[in-house]
């Protein structure tokens, strides 16, 4: 008998409103993101990630991109991050300081392609991160593209994934195909942005809390 994934808990992320953080909160997410690497277009100062994380109750995961350590010690100080997500060309290094730095957990994340390219970051991340974050590999976007990852993929390597790190899944998630993604991949986490806005960067309350139902419906705790 196939094995009943677990309920997943749910992030919503590249927040830009604090409204759209109380509503996270209030539909019962259990991760707040925002990104604070400057330049893009959901930017957001880290004193405006510190009211996320206060309106919604929840632990804030701060998103950078290729920032170096003094930055984001820096970052994760003003915006009282919980988790740093590091999106860009990190290398595991400096995951090592990180540790060393703070009590936050590290989540690496990685654009997929291939197969190979996810056994080379479990094999490169498994014991440096707390978790990794699989997204839709897009030529020109770090993330928020919308793309969804070769869920077959992934599907056929679960199993690979060491017990202590969490698999956040991200990448094209929305209301409507969620529910697939926990029954296919298991994940830990089910991250999602685009997908639930109305328009770029603001939230809809409708999809948002779509997409909290339809992640942790019919699943065991």
């Amino acid at each position: 008998m196939a094995e009943i994934p677990r309920t997943p808990r749910t992030k919503i992320c590249g927040l830009t409103r604090i409204d759209d953080a109380g509503l996270a909160g209030r539909a019962g997410a259990d991760f707040v993101g925002a990104i604070l690497s400057p330049g893009y277009g959901r930017s957001v100062q880290p004193e405006t990630a510190a009211r996320f994380a206060e309106v919604s109750g929840r632990p804030l995961v701060a998103v950078t991109v290729d920032a170096d350590v003094a930055d984001l010690i820096e970052v994760a100080g003003r915006s009282g991050a919980s988790v740093l997500q590091l999106h860009g060309d990190e290398p595991v290094e400096r995951l090592a300081e990180l540790r060393d730095a703070g009590d936050w957990e590290l989540w690496k994340a990685l654009r997929v392609r291939t197969a190979d390219e996810v056994r080379a970051a479990l094999d490169r991340f498994g014991e440096a991160a707390d978790g990794l974050v699989l997204d839709g590999w897009h030529p020109e976007h770090r993330g928020g593209s919308g793309i969804r990852f070769p869920w077959d993929l992934v599907e056929s390597l679960r199993a690979e994934f060491p017990a202590g790190l969490r698999f956040i899944a991200a990448g094209g998630l929305q209301p409507d195909n969620v529910a697939e993604a926990v029954q296919r991949l298991s994940p830990d986490v089910v991250d999602v942005s685009s997908g639930v806005e109305i328009e770029h960067g603001i939230k809809d309350p409708a999809r948002v809390r779509a997409f909290i139902r339809n992640a942790t419906r019919d699943h065991p705790s």
